[in-house]
């Protein structure tokens, strides 16, 4: 079987896998990297970008050479292949804990339970919960909806379509130190710059898919594109941006403005400046539009390799399409007459008299 239809077939059982079952509590693989990266980060941290690159290419290459030798020795068996890309890929997504965990605020600001609201939002976002109002708390789910349905979905489907086991975790293991070094703390300035830099630069093509699917499978489509092109380039972030403000037009909430990470207030820009604000009503909407996207994403990087391969048989062999009768069939103009005999050159033309002399 080839390469590419035993890859989607993991890739399909693994998303299965993330949507019956989600995160385990214990013992998840990326848990378990975070710590060994910030065991790692504690030694090795020195307030200068070089060594935060170090740092960088050490952990993700880590991660992406071991996923690469993995895959390499169980590429004889198709059936061991086909599991360790649904293990890798079950382990990498969190679209479905992403869900549980915006839900569960949801259900907290439903029952007016605001402190149970504020104690659970850390599971989805690194903002300061302590002084934030119902109003608040929504819009930050829906924004954290936004985001890591593309950071923890759809592009680690993208990565793993196009470079297979190490694309789905090295995309990972970079996002996951973006989200501990990555950030603009006193400490990570510098240091963490490696790490964001890289996470943007894979982040690009997922999160544009994102948008475009937040556009397609959103109930306002035409108000997405249109929010996306008008407010996503004044975002801070180049990735964060283009999916937020696809979100805010595809659901037709004010997302961005002002909010607090780690004690430092950031005025953002508002996306969607004429819809209403969210509450704890639009979370469940959030979540929808999330999921349908995530479905979208499997289906656009895994059936090509499993599809493509039944319409091959329907064209004809190369032989045919360049016999003398395929020729003769793609040119029309001459279809039942012969071809035109050859002109002579032009000189032997002009002794024959067929052409007048050039004058003078």
């Amino acid at each position: 079987m080839r390469a590419d239809r035993v890859y989607a077939y993991g890739a399909a059982l693994g998303f299965l896998g993330d949507l019956v079952a989600g995160d385990p509590r214990r013992g998840h693989p990326v848990a378990a990297f975070g710590r060994a990266a910030g065991a790692l980060e504690r030694r090795t941290w020195r307030d200068d970008r070089l060594s935060g690159a170090a740092y960088t290419a050490l952990c993700a290459g880590a991660v992406a050479g071991a996923a690469a030798l993995a895959g390499r020795a169980v590429r004889p068996s198709a059936a061991l292949s086909a599991g360790l890309t649904a293990a890798c890929t079950w382990s990498v997504l969190g679209g479905t804990s992403l869900a549980r965990e915006a839900r569960a605020v949801a259900a907290a600001l439903d029952a007016g339970d605001l402190e149970a609201a504020r104690a659970r939002l850390p599971h989805l976002c690194g903002r300061d919960p302590q002084n934030l109002d119902a109003g608040q708390i929504a819009r930050a789910v829906v924004e954290s909806v936004a985001e890591n349905t593309s950071d923890a979905v759809v592009g680690a489907l993208v990565w793993g379509s196009v470079l297979g086991l190490p694309g789905l975790a090295g995309f990972r293991a970079v996002n996951t130190l973006d989200a501990m070094v990555g950030h603009r703390s006193p400490r990570h300035l510098r240091f963490g710059w490696a790490a964001a830099r890289l996470d943007d630069t894979l982040g690009w093509p997922g999160a544009r898919l994102t948008a475009a699917l937040a556009a397609l499978a959103g109930p306002h489509p035409r108000d997405a594109l249109r929010t996306w092109r008008r407010d996503a380039a004044a975002h801070p972030s180049p990735n964060a941006g283009p999916v937020e403000a696809a979100f805010a037009g595809a659901l037709r909430l004010r997302l961005g403005g002002t909010l607090s990470y780690g004690g430092r207030t950031e005025h953002r820009p508002v996306l969607g400046a004429a819809f209403p604000a969210p509450t704890a009503a639009d979370i469940p909407r959030a979540v929808a539009l999330s999921r349908r996207v995530c479905g979208l994403s499997l289906a656009l990087t895994v059936l090509p390799p499993l599809l493509l391969p039944r319409f091959l048989p329907l064209l004809p062999p190369r032989a045919a399409r360049t016999s003398p009768a395929a020729a003769q069939a793609r040119a029309p103009l001459f279809a039942g007459r012969p071809f035109p005999p050859a002109l002579p050159p032009r000189a032997a033309r002009h002794e024959a008299g067929v052409t007048p002399p050039c004058a003078g």
